[in-house]
């Protein structure tokens, strides 16, 4: 994210009301005076109010004294997070840098709008959030009762400990955001509900974004609540729990970001660790990774001293410069003329599952192998335990990664690979299972060590069902290379170095 120059700031206040008629003037009269020039524009967000509080934001809009302000009403009740995006959407549309977010309710100070915005022109942040909870007693001196502050205070170690944070309180509704963090994150795919706030927090946390936290005062009079208690701890505890099993690869949640590329596998027995030790065998070859990301895995293949050309279907940042040549290609096609054969190495790394015709790019990968060259294919396994216990208790569905990635068209079984891969024209000189990723899930430290170990012999004792993913050493069947040999003129070290 990249900090604006905050001398040009332009300050936007979204007010989210709903039968508020009783309290928005009085509310909105307490922005301090000498605050308002800095206000580029109001909105209040009428959000289907059965009393006067559109047609009284109107009056308030009318008057000289008062900043621009915009009044909106929702012909239906959008809800406390509906009607904040239905806000920032227009805070963003009309070209806003801050947006404020004031309650019509006046529980919280409008008072302290110069403090809450104060952080973005002296550090580069993504969020400020007001804070009842900063100062030991001023919430329950503000009126703040007890089982409010209880839970409070629960929900918020809960919130930190599960996300890495140490905010003083997930839960108070005085926020202001940079437009341009709202503009990087899914905020209009979360929830219409109260829970809005917790995965907003998630989504800028995730995307690198710092968050502030300044002291507010604490106010409770005799506004009306429509918060259902119980049902907002469940939501924000499902929220925080669905968020960390998402980037850790389960479910599909839509409000959490999806990463643009593949990482790397990290450690021992990963499908990219077997890859790499495969190619370690091998004499400096000329390599094809198809669908290779951001070129991670190239860059390392390159580093042990083979020459790698990449292709994917969409050019990532940094690829070219991880590989020796890149070139962009839809793998369901045949591969263009550009970007050559006679490689001696083909890899394809978690790509076939990919794939509506899988068989057809297997003969793809055959064609622009050299005669006695290999192919290095990795595929999850559909046998594998999980899967597996998915399926029998009827609990199916698509995770974010992993065996049951939503961007998979086909799933292999070892049997079913095999058959597939001969049926394509191979043979198969080596096959390797991995283990469960656990380093993606967090497992890492003495435990982690325990649990891989455990995994690793299990993997051995029975690949099909305990295998993640397969590994497969292949190459051209053996009278194919005698028919491709008749036409080579001169005999290719390199040939008989991994034809083997």
């Amino acid at each position: 994210m990249t900090q604006q120059k905050t001398a040009a700031l332009r300050i936007g206040i979204v007010v989210v009301a709903y039968n508020a008629e009783t309290t928005l003037h009085k509310t909105l009269d307490r922005i301090p005076a000498d605050f308002r020039p800095r206000i580029e524009e109001v909105f209040i967000c009428d959000d289907a109010s059965g009393d006067q509080t559109f047609e009284l934001g109107q009056v308030w809009a009318a008057r000289e004294d008062t900043p621009r302000t915009t009044v909106i009403r929702h012909t239906k009740n959008l809800g406390y997070g509906g009607n904040q995006k239905a806000a920032y959407r227009l805070a963003i549309e009309s070209g806003l840098d801050l947006v404020v977010l004031l309650h019509a309710d006046g529980q919280y100070a409008p008072e302290s709008l110069p403090d809450i915005v104060a952080p973005f022109f002296t550090t580069d942040c993504a969020a400020v959030f007001g804070s009842r909870m900063m100062h030991p007693g001023a919430a329950k001196e503000g009126g703040m009762p007890l089982y409010k502050r209880l839970g409070n205070r629960v929900l918020t170690t809960f919130e930190n400990k599960v996300l890495g944070t140490d905010l003083t309180e997930f839960h108070s509704g005085y926020r202001a955001y940079r437009t341009d963090v709202l503009q990087a994150i899914p905020f209009e795919a979360n929830s219409d509900g109260f829970d809005f706030d917790t995965q907003i927090i998630a989504q800028v946390l995730h995307a690198g974004g710092k968050i502030v936290e300044v002291p507010i005062p604490t106010y409770y009079g005799d506004e009306i609540c429509y918060v259902d208690g119980m049902k907002y701890a469940k939501d924000v505890v499902r929220d925080v729990l669905e968020y960390r099993l998402a980037v850790q690869g389960f479910g599909t949640s839509e409000w959490v970001p999806t990463p643009d590329e593949y990482d790397f596998k990290e450690g021992d027995g990963s499908s990219h660790s077997l890859i790499l030790e495969m190619m370690a065998t091998l004499p400096p070859a000329r390599v094809l990774d198809l669908g290779c990301s951001a070129g991670l895995l190239a860059e390392k293949i390159r580093a042990a001293g083979h020459t790698v050309v990449g292709v994917d279907a969409i050019e990532l940042p940094h690829v070219r410069e991880r590989t020796d040549a890149f070139h962009v290609a839809d793998l369901e096609k045949p591969l263009a003329p550009e970007v050559g054969t006679g490689f001696d190495v083909v890899i394809a790394g978690d790509i076939i599952e990919h794939l509506a015709r899988p068989g057809d790019a297997l003969r793809e990968m055959r064609r622009v192998l050299r005669p006695g060259g290999q192919l290095i294919l990795s595929v999850p396994n559909f046998g594998h335990w999980y899967p597996r216990f998915r399926v029998a208790f009827g609990l199916f569905g698509y995770d974010r990664r992993g065996v049951l990635d939503n961007t998979h068209l086909r799933f292999f079984t070892r049997s079913t690979l095999r058959r597939t891969v001969r049926r394509a024209g191979f043979d198969v000189l080596q096959e390797e299972a991995t283990g469960l990723p656990l380093g993606t899930i967090g497992a890492s430290g003495g435990f982690g060590a325990v649990l891989r170990r455990i995994d690793q012999w299990l993997v051995r004792v029975r690949p099909t069902f305990f295998g993640y993913q397969n590994v497969l050493r292949l190459t051209p069947h053996a009278e194919d290379v005698v028919k491709a040999s008749i036409e080579v003129h001169e005999p290719d070290p390199l040939s008989s170095a991994i034809g083997a």
